[in-house]
């Protein structure tokens, strides 16, 4: 344990066990990648080299992969949504009702999708998010004219929830913290016949969260393809690990031997990945209670199974960061040094970036440092993987100070 401005930062190492399933390949981000392709407005998110801020803080390189313009949706979520939604078709899921006409690419929602009241679409999808993951499968969603309806967690920004009901979706916010809201929205499924379509999986649910995590591996391909040498450090944030764990099996399909060292990120208050590496006994291990963290998209208490195979193989530093971490890179992506582009970059889309910012500028991290091998011939890649959806708190962040 070490401290960084006053604030508990707790990491610990374990020797990844290079061993798991390929279901994260180049081959399958390509595939994914493709359909990308034929979405609207697709092309692939900047990948911003902050070279003023490397050299500040003695390192090599430093990249951020900014999210903050995906498909309109200010996150990389829609890139597992989509995909997830488009291999259900392709695999002759009963997304809609026998004989009910497939809308054209780039089509209209149906009048009325997910109004209540309104005469309803033939299916509906549902899911549960901290707002970006129900976002993006509202959106995919209305593309196919199908229902969707959303779960949040109390305490949910507003913001967040009216993108998702702005889209059609039916945006509801329950009494319970992330990981009941999920079980709350499997039920409902099962009640009124919906398709479940969430971003984590269990024990006979990974077939749905399997297409999501292909979906976010375009991405990691942009990545790849944007680089002119690869990264020698990963620093990735986590809530369920879907993400992560997608990553962290692309990165080590796509550079083989020249793996870098990935490090796991999460909030203190919703640690899980962290507390499973630390017991390393075999069996995931959850977080309860109210998970309270500004990082509303790393919120989560209990770990998918499917990323942590991936993440346990291939990841060997885990983080676990106050909220201020996050907050920091909030501020140095929005007020960048020198000539280095400006990044609007939300709570958990930064928490990264302020890590290594963290490491690299408190001498009480020096340890960390120093096993990362974080110095002048490191090239280190981050993810901002949203950006300012809830402005309010962001400006209370970034203009006011708060954390």
């Amino acid at each position: 344990m070490s401290t960084s401005n006053g604030q508990p930062v707790v990491w610990i190492w374990r020797t990844p066990s290079g061993q798991a399933p390929r279901r994260f390949t180049v081959a399958g981000a390509e595939r994914a990648q493709a359909f990308h392709r034929t979405l609207p407005g697709y092309q692939p998110t900047p990948l911003v080299p902050l070279r003023d801020l490397a050299a500040m803080l003695g390192l090599a390189a430093l990249h951020v992969k900014d999210e903050s313009g995906r498909f309109g949706q200010q996150a990389f979520k829609v890139l597992g949504g989509s995909f997830c939604l488009h291999r259900c078709m392709e695999e002759n899921w009963d997304l809609r009702e026998p004989g009910a006409p497939q809308p054209a690419a780039g089509c209209e929602p149906l009048p009325g999708a997910g109004v209540a009241g309104a005469a309803q679409p033939s299916r509906t999808v549902v899911t549960a998010t901290d707002g970006n993951h129900g976002r993006g499968l509202a959106w995919s969603a209305s593309r196919l004219g199908l229902g969707c309806v959303v779960y949040l967690p109390r305490g949910s920004a507003p913001e967040r929830v009216e993108a998702i009901r702005a889209l059609g979706a039916q945006a509801v916010v329950t009494d319970w913290n992330y990981d009941e809201t999920v079980r709350f929205a499997g039920r409902q499924a099962e009640r009124h016949g919906w398709v479940l379509v969430q971003d984590t999986s269990w024990e006979g649910y990974e077939q749905i969260p399997a297409w999501i995590m292909q979906g976010y591996t375009t991405m990691g391909l942009e990545i790849a393809r944007q680089l002119d040498r690869p990264p020698t450090h990963i620093f990735l944030q986590a809530g369920v690990g879907a993400m992560a764990g997608a990553l962290c099996g692309f990165f080590a399909d796509c550079y083989a031997a020249a793996r870098p060292v990935i490090t796991i990120v999460e909030p203190h208050q919703a640690s899980c990945l962290f507390q499973t590496a630390r017991h390393d006994d075999g069996r995931l291990h959850r977080v309860d209670g109210e998970l309270r963290t500004i990082m509303a998209g790393l919120a989560c208490g209990e770990p998918c199974h499917l990323g942590w195979e991936q993440i346990r193989a291939h990841a060997g530093c885990f983080v676990s960061t106050p909220d201020a971490v996050a907050a920091t890179g909030m501020r140095v992506l929005g007020n960048p040094a020198g000539a280095d582009a400006r990044i609007v970059s939300g709570e958990s889309g930064a928490v990264t970036t302020g890590l290594v910012y963290a490491i690299m500028r408190d001498p009480a991290l020096g340890d960390l440092r120093r096993q990362l091998r974080l110095d002048g011939q490191a090239r280190v890649l981050c993810l901002s993987t949203e950006g300012d959806t809830d402005r309010e708190q962001y400006r209370r962040i970034v203009w006011d100070g708060l954390y």
